[in-house]
């Protein structure tokens, strides 16, 4: 049950495999210990995309670290999910020191640690990565290396067993896999370098298309870990919290979730049996997934829906959704690849981030959207009492959440204490 190096305890890890089924006996340990504890609150936090269980088990310990003093008379119990996801060693985590691997790459090449996490996402795809590897090293002239690029990086995928929805019922294949590359690594290129101007070809007046064919790479790689994540949260966690409601049914729960593990946790309430009401809030940290994924009705597609419309009269609480606007990983490059603009040239990257943010948009970035009566506070305001008991909820973290550099910004910087009162604060836990 209890990692000896935990900061909390009592503490359960759930591990779950890319089709979302769980450890047998992580799971078992969870059913029967929750009630024998004591528990009464219990707080599930799922990891995004840029962890492996070491990390994921690392921000556990320091997010969940503060929590017994902030609420030293509530009987807390603590889960950390488990899912497989990839690590990216180049992307800077706050708090967290970048392995010595990752440092010694230039920036578009790949690094040990990133080649060994690559292979095992993609089982089979060996020779596909040894040569997207050499491609990057070598960052050949003209357009036919980074087209060849982008052939390649569209072999990558294979769908996982089971099949999640897109976060909106338009969504179809991601533009990293549609587009032109050559162009996709332009402007990921010009978007790169806008949000860290001191890059080596600044000095020639263009970015380099190299710079932004790594980005393709990882985009292409998030794509895989979002559909999981729903996958993971939908047909894993959904169904674990139903059997968990049969099991200790006096347990409240409170969900967590960072980026695309924010995905996990909110899927995770498609797939509750219907009667189930043990859920008591949910709190979606820099949220990478979209931000009308809650709407009844797109606003420029009426007849359309976000996967979870309405998924909030699931909670028996409030669904809070922070964002900062020092997230350039979900303010800019998240908008770009979600729906990259095609050969128009009228437009910066960052400029046409802008404008696809307004459609294609982060709820890490700006909040759920289109959802009415949703409530908008700064943290200040949402720690000090006025935190709705029910519906959508947007906070503003940027008080706290501003840390980080390129290519991703503060979009982890979510170790704080004024978070895990959040979580708190939400779930209504004295």
């Amino acid at each position: 049950m209890a990692d000896p190096g935990m900061s909390v305890t009592p503490y359960w890890e759930l591990t779950f495999d890319a089709d979302g089924d769980v450890d047998g006996s992580e799971r078992d340990r969870l059913l029967t210990q929750a009630a024998e504890r004591g528990v009464r609150d219990l707080i599930v936090f799922s990891h995004g995309w840029n962890n492996d269980r070491s990390d994921a088990t690392a921000l556990y310990r320091r997010f969940f670290a503060p929590v017994p003093k902030l609420a030293p008379r509530a009987r807390i119990g603590y889960a950390g999910v488990i899912w497989p996801s990839m690590r990216f060693g180049d992307e800077p985590i706050p708090d967290f020191p970048r392995s010595p691997a990752a440092g010694a790459a230039p920036r578009s090449a790949l690094d040990e640690e990133t080649r060994r996490a690559l292979s095992k996402a993609f089982p089979g795809r060996t020779a596909v990565l040894d040569r997207l590897a050499r491609l990057l090293d070598e960052r050949p002239a003209g357009d036919e290396g980074t087209a060849e690029f982008g052939r390649l990086v569209r072999l990558l995928p294979e769908p996982d067993g089971r099949q999640t929805v897109a976060d909106t019922d338009e969504a179809g294949e991601p533009a990293v896999f549609t587009c032109d590359p050559v162009t996709a690594c332009e402007q990921f290129a010009e978007a790169l370098a806008a949000l860290e101007p001191a890059t080596d070809s600044a000095a020639f007046g263009l970015p380099d298309p190299w710079d932004g064919a790594k980005e393709l790479l990882r985009q292409a790689t998030y794509y895989q870990m979002k559909r999981r994540a729903g996958t993971v949260g939908e047909h894993g966690l959904g169904p674990l919290l139903g059997r968990l409601a049969e099991a200790a049914p006096g347990v409240r729960v409170h969900l967590v979730g960072h980026s695309f593990g924010g995905r996990l946790v909110a899927f995770a309430l498609r797939g509750l049996p219907g009667p189930v009401r043990t859920v008591k809030s949910v709190t979606v940290l820099q949220g990478a997934f979209s931000h009308y994924v809650f709407a009844a009705r797109l606003p420029h597609a009426a007849d359309r829906s976000g996967a979870l419309k309405d998924a909030q009269r699931r909670v028996d609480g409030p669904v809070v959704c922070s964002h900062s606007h020092f997230d350039t990983a979900l303010g800019t490059i998240y908008p770009l690849a979600s729906r990259l603009a095609g050969d128009d040239r009228s437009c910066t990257g960052t400029e046409i981030a802008a404008v696809l943010g307004r459609r294609w948009g982060a709820l890490g970035h700006d909040g759920a959207q289109a959802v009415p009566d949703t409530a908008r506070l700064d943290l200040a305001a949402a720690l000090g009492g006025e935190l709705p008991a029910s519906g959508c909820v947007n906070v503003d973290a940027s008080a706290v959440v501003r840390r980080g550099g390129a290519p991703v910004g503060a979009h982890s910087d979510i170790v704080h204490p004024e978070l895990a009162r959040l979580v708190l604060a939400a779930g209504r836990i004295a």
